[in-house]
């Protein structure tokens, strides 16, 4: 159902000079920066992001040099965001903006939409802050903040509650300072209308506006239906470290291209749960150890994780991980690989 939101128009942009954190993607809006940030930013805070932003920018100054990166140096600088996926769409993205933009992101909503790895949502962050075009960027924080200030019970994971929503902000978001608009709400969201735990109402500058405030429903806005219960698999974890001399390597494994963690580099690891004993029949004649366990949670499946740190005798590889496995140094691993955030818990046992 449509909502008139004209009202908060003005309470938020007054709100928003005074409190708007600084951010580099604010101070320098330029198209590039503030798709790389957008994209960072999906399900990570914004002061996990700076870092990573400074340092992507570093290497990947615009987007002729994000087209050209080599898959691993973009995987490296991605790494601890999660989602790689994420940065191989911006990446075909920025391939074809070289292609068929002349290497500048196109000032069109529906364009950038076009392009891979680009929404409804980042398109309109694009087109509002880097180009001034009036265009909702409606996203997470947007979303709760919307439905609190009109105590809507609607289910804001269905695409029909967005579309709705997105209408409703096209109408009322001003054409003189929408990027500060769209930024507005999501700041709001961020720091104020806050997802998980008590909103802390008595800062928002729209108390006054808000229905759910007054109807003391807050914690029960927004509506999502319930998570479906995440699979739990058990996996063992091997930490496969050969000698020789005074340098040591790590066997790595390369995932499969299509599924799960895609593509990436991984510690080998086989489904179940192995005792010690079984490692070791696994691999015979060599140094085995039981090291802390650990435990990763995907969107929709949850990894137990039973790690041990296995050291090789031979100068040749076990058989069974012949296949899709390499050695790399401890250098290599730092500067070059990236490995999933999934075997977090195995990393320190590396050195």
């Amino acid at each position: 159902m449509s909502y008139d939101y004209s009202e908060i128009v003005p309470y938020l942009l007054h709100w928003y000079e005074r409190n708007a954190r600084t951010l580099r993607w604010r101070e320098e809006p330029k198209p590039y920066y503030v798709w790389v940030s957008e994209i960072m930013l999906q399900q990570t805070r914004v002061e996990a992001v700076k870092g990573y932003f400074d340092r992507f920018l570093a290497e990947l100054p615009d987007i002729a040099a994000l087209a050209e990166a080599e898959e691993e140096k973009l995987l490296k600088l991605w790494e601890g965001l999660g989602y790689y996926n994420r940065v191989r769409n911006m990446q075909k993205a920025a391939q074809l903006v070289m292609r068929e933009h002349g290497g500048e992101l196109p000032a069109d909503y529906e364009a950038l939409k076009q392009l891979p790895g680009i929404g409804s949502y980042t398109a309109g962050a694009i087109a509002s802050i880097a180009f001034g075009i009036p265009e909702p960027s409606v996203d997470g924080n947007v979303l709760r903040v919307l439905k609190r200030v009109a105590a809507s019970f609607d289910d804001i994971t269905k695409e029909k509650v967005k579309k709705e929503l997105e209408a409703d902000v096209r109408a009322v978001i001003p054409k003189d300072r929408p990027g500060d608009f769209n930024q507005s709400l999501m700041e709001l969201g961020a720091t104020v209308c806050l997802p998980n735990g008590k909103p802390l109402c008595e800062q928002c500058p729209l108390m006054h506006l808000c229905k759910a405030f007054r109807q003391g429903c807050e914690m029960q806005i927004p509506v999502k239906p319930p998570k479906k219960e995440r699979k739990v698999e058990a996996r063992t974890v091997f930490v496969i470290k050969k000698e020789w001399g005074q340098a040591m390597e790590i066997v790595l494994h390369k995932r499969p291209e299509k599924g799960l963690l895609s593509g990436m580099w991984e510690l080998p690891n086989k489904e179940g749960h192995l005792t010690e004993e079984e490692v070791q029949k696994l691999f015979p004649e060599t140094e085995v150890r039981r090291l802390p366990d650990g435990k990763h949670i995907f969107s929709h499946v949850e990894w137990r994780l039973w790690c041990y740190e296995v050291r090789l005798a031979e100068a040749c590889l076990p058989q069974k991980l012949e296949k899709g496995t390499k050695l790399f140094s401890l250098k290599e691993i730092r500067e070059q690989i990236s490995i999933p955030s999934a075997f977090d818990c195995c990393k320190k046992y590396m050195e």
